[in-house]
């Protein structure tokens, strides 16, 4: 019997990352497969019947909000030297300050 280390591989693979390279970019992608991965799962689930519709596009939709907070959190697609991104803290009016 296979161990728990084949089974992974198996069961969530991942592919190997050819574009450039930036630390936020690579756990990015890693995200991205295993987003990828349970949404099929997912997928899969529901058309054999194991799962509702509802409960499949609730899980997507949640799968999916945590990717795009992965995207936002490593500062994915944004320009770092762009200042409309950049906000000054809180100062008590109900929102941020922009430069």
């Amino acid at each position: 019997m296979a161990n728990n280390s084949e089974k992974d591989a198996f069961l969530y693979p991942q592919s190997q990352y050819y574009g450039d390279f930036k630390p936020e970019k690579l756990v990015f992608n890693a995200n991205l497969q295993e987003f990828a991965q349970r949404v099929s799962f997912i997928c899969n689930l529901e058309t054999a019947g194991k799962i509702e519709t509802l409960e499949a596009y609730e899980q997507i939709k949640k799968l999916w909000k945590k990717l795009k907070n992965s995207k936002r959190e490593l500062g994915i697609g944004e320009d770092p030297f762009n200042s409309d991104h950049l906000e000054l803290p809180d100062d008590g009016d109900g929102g941020p300050e922009k430069i």
